[in-house]
């Protein structure tokens, strides 16, 4: 997976690692290269500590005799965010802390894989923050992100993606893709656009008019 794969702005992105399935090292070392302010969510510490990697933020509810207080001593120095509200998951409550800090985007690993309600849930999180935070999850797989009324950019041919409408998406066009779409409808769980890829090397265009869809690079 190269380097292009992640989001570079004026500001560096955020890093949130979340408590799914690990990824590579190689991936979460592209992502700590710029040095990013790195949240982790709640017992996720535990498997993040032996990585020696520099944690800025531990944020989470702390439950089943969590003593969260105990990795200050391994990570100085390190916030400690006790968030104990149950209305919102430990991620939803980081990207809010991440929005009142004025960060602008994150990159989210570590949030597949593992139980199935929770990577759902956290692919459809990333909705109620669009407007405040650019949100990117990533593991050894995907690269999944919500795009936006147009999209444009440059991808080598037979790249696979897959477009994830979560509720109802109208007004789909594709320009270079294998299967276009042209002013269609995708509804989850009757219409998908997965498992379509790049034609040709060059720009690929999406664009719709209403609705939340989501876009999956996929690597493997």
């Amino acid at each position: 997976m190269s380097s292009h794969h992640i989001v570079r702005d004026d500001q560096e992105p955020a890093l949130i690692i979340a408590n799914g399935a690990a990824c590579s090292t190689e991936l979460m070392g592209q992502l700590l290269e710029w040095s990013p302010l790195v949240v982790v969510l709640d017992s996720a510490i535990e498997r993040v500590l032996p990585l020696n990697i520099k944690v800025d933020v531990l944020l989470g509810d702390f439950d089943r005799n969590f003593d969260a207080h105990a990795y200050k001593e391994h990570q100085y120095p390190i916030e400690i965010i006790h968030t104990p509200d149950q209305e919102k998951t430990d991620l939803e409550k980081a990207f809010i802390y991440l929005i009142e800090r004025g960060i602008p985007a994150v990159n989210v690993i570590w949030a597949t894989g593992k139980r199935a309600d929770h990577t759902l849930n956290n692919l459809t999180t990333i909705i109620r923050y669009r407007e405040q935070l650019k949100i990117v999850l990533l593991d050894d797989h995907s690269k999944i992100f919500l795009l936006p009324n147009h999209f444009q950019k440059w991808y080598t041919a037979n790249t696979p993606i897959s477009l994830v409408p979560i509720g109802n998406v109208s007004g789909i066009t594709t320009e270079n893709l294998y299967y276009p779409l042209k002013n269609e409808t995708l509804t989850i769980g009757h219409r998908n656009g997965t498992s379509n890829h790049v034609s040709q090397d060059g720009l690929v265009t999406i664009t719709h008019n209403s609705g939340h869809l989501l876009m999956m690079e996929c690597f493997d």
